[in-house]
């Protein structure tokens, strides 16, 4: 009797599992699919694109000599999503563990009007955005969106450090502290890489939202030459003569797709950990 127990605990725990696996699994095709339908239409036949007999890459060819070339405006997103990760991940670290670890007179208050940007709408700072940087000399630059890019991502950025920080038992600094450290010597050497989920997860967050930033980008720089890829794809989409080259647009949304793939994947369970941080804290 105990030898037959084991099959049946097994198959019924099969059965209790099934309607898990089948949803998951039915949710996994439908945020899939939209991907792996571009990637097959980046390399199938398309009328009126350069792949119109056979499968290939000739679209990601018409890609590559779009105007400034693929490459320049790869260059652009890169250049724009690093400052903005440099300047998020810099600027939240900093604020959050202020916020965490000092106390200050207004630090609420001052923490509440930072959250509070969140609730602005994003469109409507754009405008008077475009006239300050167009007094500080930055409009149409990669350095003046990146700037806008990281004002957006703070609010969350430094809520997501906030708790990341006071996750951490406050022992360990004091440890640091009698040991002769310093402040900034606790942050460097104790802290950070304890906050290390946390960090990722805003490091992620800041480059998605600068990498696929479409409105930003299309107010804030006129020049060509200059504009992230996102915005170079969505020019290719426009209409000549009728015809839509709906090859080579696929081959741009593959190609904006993938890095974003790729590093959530490398990163997911730091990711995963760093929202669980704040989560068990409270």
């Amino acid at each position: 009797m105990v030898g037959r127990a084991a099959p049946t605990t097994t198959l019924g725990g099969l059965a209790l599992r099934t309607p898990y696996y089948v949803f998951t699994g039915g949710l996994a095709l439908i945020f899939l699919f939209p991907l792996i339908w571009a990637g097959v239409a980046s390399v199938s036949p398309q009328a009126g694109s350069a792949q119109t007999d056979g499968w290939g890459f000739g679209n990601y060819v018409t890609l590559a000599g779009y105007q400034a070339g693929i490459g320049q405006y790869l260059l652009n997103s890169v250049v724009v999503s690093g400052l903005t990760v440099l300047f998020t991940l810099v600027t939240s670290l900093l604020g959050g563990y202020a916020f965490a670890r000092f106390a200050f007179p207004g630090k609420n208050i001052l923490f509440m009007l930072t959250l509070g940007i969140l609730m602005v709408p994003y469109a409507t700072l754009l405008i008077p955005l475009y006239v300050l940087l167009n007094a500080l000399h930055l409009q149409n630059s990669l350095l003046g969106l990146a700037l806008v890019l990281t004002m957006f991502q703070l609010p969350f950025a430094t809520f997501m450090m906030r708790i990341s920080f006071e996750s951490v038992p406050t022992e360990m600094e004091e440890a640091a502290l009698v040991d002769g450290c310093t402040s900034f010597g606790a942050l460097r050497r104790v802290l950070l890489p304890a906050v290390k989920p946390g960090l990722i997860t805003v490091g992620l967050f800041a480059f998605l939202a600068a990498w696929n930033d479409f409105i930003a980008p299309l107010i804030l720089i006129s020049d060509s030459s200059k504009l992230p890829l996102p915005l170079a794809v969505a020019n290719m989409r426009q209409q000549i003569m009728g015809i839509v080259d709906y090859g080579a647009t696929e081959a741009g949304v593959v190609v904006l797709a993938l890095p974003c793939v790729v590093l959530f994947l490398l990163l997911q369970r730091h990711y995963v950990q760093g929202f669980m941080s704040g989560a068990l804290k409270g």
